[in-house]
């Protein structure tokens, strides 16, 4: 028997502020997004160019608060070539990012940033 993971779900309240920050942020591609109006919410399939693992967004049309994260949600990593540069342009466009964290080994270890939503993400060098 073959597995393989497939895509993580987060939801989201403003799908648009979401987009922006996946994309244009991250470097994520829509790949798919399939709307249920009748059932009010629409889902958005993202995904780098060189992986078919996906982020799937889902949006409710009639949230109208921020979601309760709980405490058992961690973070999503992704992996870049330039963390050093990454970093540097993301903590100059103001967004919510943390400094280095260290690991034994790692040039430059890792950082978090937090999407619209309040999730973090860990960025860590390829």
């Amino acid at each position: 028997m073959s597995s393989k993971m497939l895509h993580t779900c987060i939801r989201v309240k403003d799908l648009d502020k979401s987009l922006d920050f996946y994309t244009n942020v991250l470097g994520l591609k829509e790949s798919r997004r399939l709307d249920f109006p009748e059932h009010q919410f629409t889902l958005v399939y993202l995904a780098f160019d060189n992986s078919d693992y996906e982020l799937e967004l889902t949006y409710n049309y009639d949230q109208e608060t921020a979601y309760d994260l709980g405490n058992g949600y961690g973070h999503i990593a992704i992996g870049v070539d330039n963390i050093k540069e990454l970093h540097e342009k993301q903590v100059a466009a103001g967004l919510n990012v943390t400094d280095f964290k260290g690991l034994p080994g790692l040039e430059f270890g890792y950082y978090f940033i937090t999407d619209p939503d309040g999730y973090k993400i860990e960025v860590i060098p390829n």
